[in-house]
């Protein structure tokens, strides 16, 4: 009998999986109708613009794929890149009733045997998933991340999709190199599917936690999963209180210094790259929090990068002569971070630097941390950094920009919250992990 209605089940499922496919590929070619319908009409705005909004009338893939290629300057035109901040992930939230089905259907169990409360208003909604507080019967606040119903068979359907039409479009251009467009989508396709896994956020969390543990480090935590209340569709995780990390009201209030808390921050940031198989990829503001015991919370790791050690040592050198204001050895770090089959003039490149660096110094940091604006000014600052290279022939891996990114962040806040707060020079700031003699996580398993 079971055995049955597993079968049952399943074969539902698969209908129900089909027919959503079926349906996504009617979706999107209806959109794409709709474009090109409206561009013979007369709306012809210039591509960027017309890509963009494309994109966002596609939905869940084409967003995320707007966002990649808004954080990836090294990979596309300035043009797209600037466009595509405009590209949001804010999706209108699900009745409460799709999200108590997920959760019971993955969890088997009644929602209230899981939980005692769970708030039916939505703390965030997103294109992937959608997260509400709850509390555990034994008390503790949670908060549970549920993903949206269809956006594995969504996300399947339209990368399926994406490869036929990049597999078109590179027949139609015989010289490009087929990695300019399938690398992408393939790497897009490996970040995106691994964000819809909760169990590997699940893991990410851990693993963090476990780097703290390790290195000693008490001033930063990352919220506790609980395991048996999560699947890949639904996570359940430890629910901090605080604020953001940039709330500068709160930080003159409850603490003495903030330089102190930001160091805090920094340091457990970059000891990550050197003891942990993986990095937080996103350290905007929404993602640092104050708490109310004065840790500092990182949270989301459904975005993370992980770095090749060669990549981490060339780094090691470009940060090195930021920190010294030697503009030489960055351009050296450059040439050997990027890719190119081009000669590099060191001294040419030095030079263009040199007058980067004093545009830079010029930036007002006066609400920088005013969200679209930060995040605006960061990537402008990226797309400098990496329009020079490119001038110069020199073409940047994305884990490069995704290093480099986060890094503008941090002096973005050093800027706004602690200019007093030298990160080169002050001795409380270690760049470079200062833990020598911990290997890294991944040796410990």
């Amino acid at each position: 009998m079971r055995e049955r209605m597993a079968a049952r089940r399943a074969g539902l499922s698969l209908a129900r999986d089909t027919a959503r496919g079926g349906f996504r590929v009617v979706q999107t070619g209806a959109v794409l109708l709709r474009a090109g319908a409206g561009w013979l009409l007369g709306h012809r705005p210039p591509a960027p613009v017309l890509l963009r909004e494309t994109v966002e009338a596609l939905g869940t893939t084409y967003i995320k794929l707007g966002q990649f290629i808004a954080s990836s300057p090294s990979l596309f035109p300035e043009a797209y890149v600037e466009e595509f901040q405009k590209c949001l992930d804010r999706t209108p939230p699900l009745p409460f009733r799709y999200i108590r089905e997920t959760v019971e259907s993955e969890l088997g169990k009644p929602l209230s045997a899981l939980y005692s409360h769970v708030d039916p208003a939505p703390l965030a909604s997103a294109s992937i998933a959608q997260v509400h507080a709850a509390r555990l019967h034994t008390g503790e606040d949670v908060v549970i991340k549920v993903q949206k119903p269809g956006v594995s068979t969504v996300l399947l359907t339209d990368f399926n999709f994406l490869y036929v039409a990049a597999r078109i479009f590179e027949m139609l251009t015989p010289g490009l190199s087929r990695s300019a467009v399938s690398g992408v989508i393939e790497e897009l396709q490996g970040s995106m599917l691994e964000e819809c896994d909760f169990l590997k956020e699940a893991q990410n969390l851990e693993r963090f936690n476990e780097f703290l543990l390790l290195t000693g480090n008490t001033r930063a935590v990352a919220p506790r999963p609980y395991r048996e209340l999560s699947t890949k569709k639904v996570l359940t995780m430890e629910r901090f209180h605080g604020v953001p990390l940039t709330d500068l009201d709160v930080l003159r209030r409850h603490v003495d210094d903030p330089a102190d808390t930001l160091v805090a921050a920094l340091n457990t940031w970059f000891s990550s790259l050197m003891l942990c198989d993986f990095f937080h990829a996103d350290v905007h503001a929404g993602n640092l929090m104050l708490l109310n015991d004065g840790r500092i919370g990182f949270i989301d790791f459904g975005m993370v990068g992980r770095i090749r050690k060669n990549t981490w040592e060339a780094m090691s050198r470009f940060l090195d002569g930021i920190s010294n204001g030697d503009h030489r050895v960055v351009a050296e770090a450059m040439i050997q971070i990027g890719m190119t089959r081009e000669t590099v003039s060191v001294d040419a490149l030095t030079k263009d630097l040199e007058r980067f660096q004093s545009r830079l110094e010029n930036v007002d940091p006066a609400s920088l941390l005013e969200g679209n604006r930060n995040e605006r000014e960061v990537n402008r600052l990226l797309m400098d950094i990496v329009k020079i290279g490119e001038q110069h022939g020199i073409r940047f891996p994305r884990e490069f920009a995704l290093l480099l990114k986060q890094f503008l962040y941090f002096d973005r806040y050093i800027q706004a919250l602690a200019p007093e707060l030298d990160m080169f020079s002050d001795n409380r700031v270690d760049m470079f992990g200062g833990l020598d003699g911990f290997p890294p996580i991944d040796r410990l398993h």
